[in-house]
């Protein structure tokens, strides 16, 4: 039976968003399931800003999707090579229980359109092209009982008509701008860390590299002069990753613990620190794929609460980037499985018990990242000093042991019961935090 107009506007879920956080929380539903609907305001493939490195932990959760990483574009790495302090250390992935021991690279051109069309095929019914304006609120109750959409072209010119979606429930994996939240009244809190990372392409006989690379320190230094003396420490950190495909992501990331925030050119930035690289490597203008993209990364429960009236925030929607080491895809797909399953939850009750049913999903998400970002907040007041992070990179990159510590810290990769004796610091350090 073909549904009608009013019918393709109806479901039990509606989700805003089918980034990462909601394609997977789609997909969930959709394989309960559940009659869902994905609302995508651009359209497939699109591009994204991002620094494509996808750690254990995010592998972890495309492996629980069922994706084949065996396919072409799928490049696997064994771990982190970390520069700073005129050291280098190469660190493999954790031997761990609960990750498995490799990241990969994929660039976001076609990431989250596998993982959208993957959702579509679990039977999630995918809308692209439709840009979300706001929520609709029931009057007599205060809850929001679906969304209104404009149709749009893929310049975000509208189409067509504004019109009405309806659902019970309403998930919010509208990314950084977060507009759903900010039309409920859910503001940006300043009192948590926020950064900006800016990335570009190059082709590079680096793109086959296995290791992601990261440096912690950025140069700059006037042409001409190999003098110690004349070189400026720039701000933030820099990542260079191999595409595999001939080209490399090589980017940067400024905290707002850093007095260089909001008061500098990331785009010439990156060129001058890249500037400062092996002429080999290729990483110069002429040479350069595409521009020079820019994007906020909103960190460490910047938005909150995570559920009110009928709405959950999911991914970069809730501030849920890790604040120790920038990346969000892990926490957009864990927090997107965690809102299907308590969404799941709540349809198997009565309307009227749905309310109580979905308060289970921010205390989830509390109990999951809650004290590891109270972590993350100190770590960022620390290391936006660049003093500090100059002597932390001299004197601790020699010690294998406390690099290996680090990067189990940063990269939030520990086995929750057992574990060696850093993974049970670690763990201990996050529950006697308070949560974000």
């Amino acid at each position: 039976m073909s549904r009608t107009t009013a019918d393709e506007r109806q479901a039990d879920v509606i989700v805003v968003g089918a980034g990462p956080a909601g394609s997977t929380a789609a997909y969930h539903l959709a394989q309960a399931g559940v009659d869902v609907l994905l609302l995508e305001k651009t359209t497939f493939p699109r591009e994204k800003v991002c620094g494509d490195g996808l750690t254990p932990r995010a592998v972890k959760q495309l492996v629980g999707l069922g994706i084949d990483l065996d396919a072409p574009g799928w490049i696997k790495n064994h771990g982190l090579r970390i520069v700073g302090g005129g050291h280098q250390v190469t660190l493999p992935w954790p031997d761990l229980t609960e990750y498995p021991p490799y990241g990969l690279v994929r660039t976001r051109m076609d990431f989250d359109e596998i993982l959208a069309r993957h959702a579509e095929k679990a039977g999630a019914r995918l809308t692209e092209r439709t840009a979300v304006t706001g929520p609709v609120v029931d009057e007599r109750t205060g809850r929001v009982v679906g969304v209104t959409a404009k149709p749009v072209d893929d310049r975000g010119r509208r189409t067509g008509d504004v019109v009405e979606y309806h659902a019970p429930i309403v998930i919010a994996a509208d990314g950084v701008s977060a507009r759903l939240a900010l039309a409920l009244g859910l503001v940006k809190r300043d009192d948590r860390p926020m950064g900006v990372a800016v990335r570009t392409y190059y082709t590079s006989p680096r793109h086959d590299d296995d290791y992601l690379e990261s440096w912690l320190e950025l140069w700059d230094r006037p042409k001409g002069s190999a003098a110690p003396g004349e070189a400026k420490l720039l701000p933030g950190y820099g990542w260079i990753f191999g595409v595999g495909d001939g080209t490399v992501n090589v980017g940067l990331g400024i905290l707002n613990t850093s007095t260089a925030f909001q008061n500098v050119d990331y785009k010439a930035l990156l060129r001058r620190w890249l500037d400062q690289t092996p002429e080999e490597w290729g990483f110069r203008e002429q040479n350069m794929v595409g521009k020079i993209g820019g994007a906020a990364l909103p960190m460490g429960f910047n938005r909150k609460p995570h559920y009110t009236r009928g709405v959950l925030l999911v991914g970069d929607a809730g501030g849920m980037v890790n604040p120790m080491n920038g990346e969000g895809i892990p926490y957009a797909m864990e927090s997107g499985e965690m809102a299907a399953s308590t969404v799941i939850q709540a349809l198997g009750r009565p309307a009227a018990a749905h309310d109580r049913a979905l308060q289970a999903y921010p205390a989830a998400v509390d109990a999951a990242y809650g004290g590891y970002y109270t972590l993350g907040r100190m770590f960022v007041k620390v290391v936006g000093d660049p003093r500090v992070m100059q002597q932390a990179t001299k004197y601790g990159l020699p010690r294998q042991s406390l690099m290996r510590f680090t990067l189990k810290m940063m990269a939030n990769l520990t086995d929750p019961r057992g574990g060696d004796v850093a993974d049970r610091v670690i763990n201990g350090l996050s529950k006697l935090a308070p949560t974000a």
